[in-house]
């Protein structure tokens, strides 16, 4: 086993009895057909399982709806890849060459996904209380408040609901361009409400994020000017 694994299970606080697993979790589907993401999506679930367990003891007086929303941004996309970054996720994986070439190593999404899949791995080699300790450790340092609940939902869920509760229709997103070398590029998107004659734009790294940056510059337009 290679030094990168070794010092991630020394990071996790779990060293693996089933080294298969910890390969699993850590093995693209550009590199081999036997890839994580069916481990991603076990780790989803234990994970969201993990924090609201922590979210209910810490939050003794926080109404349901205020722990989904606190709970959906401690397991957010941008939360996960902070926590990969610190775990050293990224020199673990293995990725294709294709992969690799287009800064797979530093893709959001894949090391958010990695971050879960590893928790996966870790329930099935040593059960669920194992799991939760390790998600518990890792999220030893987020401090966790009430106020948390106020941005717990994404741009593009507020948005939508911002509209629907106005009867008007759904945004709509468009890719307006591209710039920067393979591996670092940069997405700009459009979203237009058309029901309002409105425009915003966003960028990001990937769509998705450009997509979110266009919904949070749109919500902002909508809720400072809002039309009359």
């Amino acid at each position: 086993m290679n030094a990168a694994w070794q010092a991630l299970q020394s990071k996790l606080g779990h060293q693996f009895a089933q080294p298969k697993l910890l390969e699993r979790a850590l093995t693209h589907r550009s590199y081999s057909a036997d890839h994580y993401e069916r481990l991603e999506f076990l780790g989803d679930s234990v994970l969201n399982l993990a924090v609201s367990g922590l979210l209910f003891e810490q939050l003794a007086q926080a109404p349901e709806g205020d722990l989904s929303r606190i709970r959906a941004n401690l397991v957010k996309q941008d939360m996960l890849v902070t926590l990969a970054g610190q775990l050293g996720v990224s020199g673990a994986m293995r990725l294709g060459d294709g992969e690799l070439k287009t800064g797979g190593r530093q893709r959001p999404s894949i090391l958010a996904d990695v971050l879960e899949a590893l928790i996966g791995a870790i329930y099935l080699d040593a059960g669920y209380p194992k799991a939760e300790q390790v998600v518990r450790q890792l999220f030893k340092n987020v401090k966790v408040t009430p106020a948390m609940s106020a941005s717990g939902k994404d741009a593009k869920t507020a948005l939508q609901e911002w509209l629907q509760g106005r009867k008007l229709g759904l945004p709509v997103y468009q890719v307006a361009g591209t710039s920067g070398a393979a591996h670092e590029q940069q997405f700009t998107v459009v979203c237009e409400v058309a029901a309002l004659s409105r425009t915003a734009h966003g960028q990001g790294t990937s769509r998705r994020s450009a997509e979110q940056a266009a919904a949070a510059a749109m919500l902002q337009q909508l809720t400072t000017q809002a039309p009359k």
